[in-house]
């Protein structure tokens, strides 16, 4: 599965089990308009590194917050490489 494919699969369990009515997720819809709150991204950071090995915010390098769901997702390739 790739990356995206995963990040999706993450995104879309977490939203149903906290409730939230989530879009149709693509590049371009913010992660603020997505209907995600703080908490929803913890989780879904945290899941993340469980599955993917990485979390691109922990470390010395400076990361910039993404604003959408195409920066999020580039930020997880770019970690995983």
């Amino acid at each position: 599965m790739s990356v995206k494919s995963e990040i999706f699969s993450v995104i879309e369990t977490v939203a149903r089990e906290q409730k939230r009515a989530l879009p149709p997720l693509a590049d371009d819809l913010t992660l603020e308009a997505s209907g995600l709150d703080s908490l929803c991204l913890a989780i879904i950071v945290a899941r993340l590194e469980d599955k993917l090995g990485v979390d691109p915010f922990s470390g010395d390098n400076e990361v910039t917050f993404p604003v959408t769901i195409g920066d999020f997702v580039a930020l997880y390739d770019h970690a995983a490489k």
